[in-house]
């Protein structure tokens, strides 16, 4: 249950990592315009906001090819999760320096902070998974007989 619960939400963060990124890169001003907060942090610059649409293409395909291939799953997810923590730890950033107010956390959390921690969620998952069975439910070692 668990198991399928956890691809689910990978599935999920990774079409929405994937939509996000075509939405960029098809309709970059009216991303901008369109995603709260995105304003206040600058004029609209049409290169980098692709930019980052293609980042959000490759974090979704890593989510995504992770549920398809249970081996590469630690290496993706930990890197698109690694990724997505150091956006959500900016945006923190920003707020404790004062370049945002700390009506930005909120505002943020659903499309940045929560998907970090959806991925870093999904990622301890797949390292335990990867690991086999649980530490405490090992077998002794066999003893030789002579």
């Amino acid at each position: 249950m668990l198991k399928s619960f956890c691809l689910a939400l990978a599935v999920a963060l990774g079409v929405a990592a994937l939509a996000n990124g075509v939405y960029m890169l098809v309709a970059p001003e009216d991303w901008y315009l369109a995603v709260p907060g995105v304003t206040t942090t600058g004029p609209f610059n049409q290169h980098f906001v692709r930019d980052i649409g293609l980042i959000f293409l490759l974090l979704g395909s890593a989510f995504l090819v992770g549920v398809a291939r249970p081996h590469l799953r630690v290496a993706l997810w930990g890197a698109a999760s690694l990724w997505l923590t150091g956006h959500a730890l900016f945006h923190f950033w920003e707020v404790a320096v004062g370049i945002c107010s700390a009506s930005a956390i909120p505002r943020d959390f659903p499309a940045v902070t929560l998907p970090a921690i959806v991925g870093l969620s999904l990622t301890l998952w797949a390292i335990a998974q990867s690991r086999g069975p649980a530490m405490g439910s090992r077998q002794p070692a066999a003893t030789a007989e002579h």
